[in-house]
């Protein structure tokens, strides 16, 4: 099996939608040798749900997060991942700063471009978020398809 990661601030908006999407897409093309799961770069929400927005704008396109419970990124799980994603350059910085020199698991960008916070917007800026992970979900889901498991 493979790991994934994908890691926000608060693992309460955009983290655990990218999880949830990534999730579904991977399963829709068949792909069942990876395990998605999702953090934060702080412990601000440790055990909380995904905020309601987010579970609104997911619902309304057909997903489910309504299991999600918040945790924080442990630097003692890089070796237990295979790809780690960040939400946008602070976390991806933050995560390679946690990583250290010798980093043996890619970390990179979920999207293209940096995915914003939605936290402090309104609902439309959930959706906007949203349609932005699909596509780049669609993506990885593309690159996932062509590697093989590691093993781990």
């Amino acid at each position: 099996m493979r790991r994934v990661e994908v890691v926000c601030t608060g693992n309460i908006c955009r983290s655990p939608i990218g999880e949830v999407v990534l999730r579904a897409k991977l399963a829709d093309a068949g792909i069942d040798d990876v395990v998605v799961t999702s953090s934060g770069t702080s412990g601000w929400h440790i055990g909380d749900p995904m905020d309601h927005r987010a579970t609104a704008a997911l619902a309304r396109r057909g997903y489910d997060g309504s299991a999600h419970r918040a945790q924080e990124f442990r630097s003692s799980w890089f070796p237990e991942r295979d790809l780690v994603l960040a939400m946008d350059s602070g976390h991806l910085s933050a995560l390679l700063r946690r990583g250290g020199t010798d980093l043996a698991v890619p970390v990179e960008l979920f999207a293209d471009i940096d995915v914003p916070d939605p936290y402090y917007g309104d609902d439309t800026g959930f959706d906007d978020v949203l349609v932005q992970i699909e596509k780049a979900a669609d993506l990885w889901v593309e690159r996932l398809a062509g590697s093989p498991p590691t093993g781990r």
